[in-house]
């Protein structure tokens, strides 16, 4: 399943590239996700996620198979691969996530950069029978109050 997320953020790109590089920043602002333990650009963690009626605590690990920041500053791209295991047997899930830095226009706060997520999604077990529809709401809330709190972050 692919999801796609496209938000601003109000930062340059470099400050944005910086903020999505550290994965114990950015785990702050995803709801439900806790990390663990990183060593260079693996981590691992778990995130609590629920789905209709079935609450789901994935324990898993990810880590950055690519990261490219133009020498300029001008443009950013990340590769994010991830899998887990929800801890009752309920599903499993597995993601690359493709985010791609592009300035946006300028504010009147200063540059923004838009930022694109594309997700390659793999779900399995009880999870997998919920739906794309409610996985693509769920992921939409959860990106909503992602972007809220980056923002915070950023400015």
């Amino acid at each position: 399943m692919e999801l796609t997320h496209e938000f601003t953020v109000p930062a340059d790109v470099a400050t944005t590239f910086a903020a999505f590089s550290r994965v114990e920043s950015m785990a702050e602002c995803f709801p439900g996700a806790e990390v663990t333990s990183v060593d260079g650009d693996a981590f691992t963690g778990s995130v609590k996620i629920k789905l209709g009626p079935i609450a789901l605590t994935f324990n898993g690990e990810g880590e950055f198979t690519e990261k490219e920041l133009a020498a300029d500053g001008s443009s950013g791209r990340m590769v994010l691969s991830a899998k887990g295991k929800d801890r009752r047997g309920n599903g499993t899930a597995g993601a690359e996530a493709v985010v791609v830095l592009a300035p946006g226009g300028d504010a009147a706060d200063g540059p923004t950069t838009d930022v694109e997520v594309t997700t390659d999604l793999q779900i399995g077990g009880k999870v997998a029978s919920m739906g794309r529809g409610l996985v693509q709401e769920v992921s939409d809330k959860m990106l909503g109050r992602f972007t809220d709190c980056l923002e915070k972050k950023l400015t």
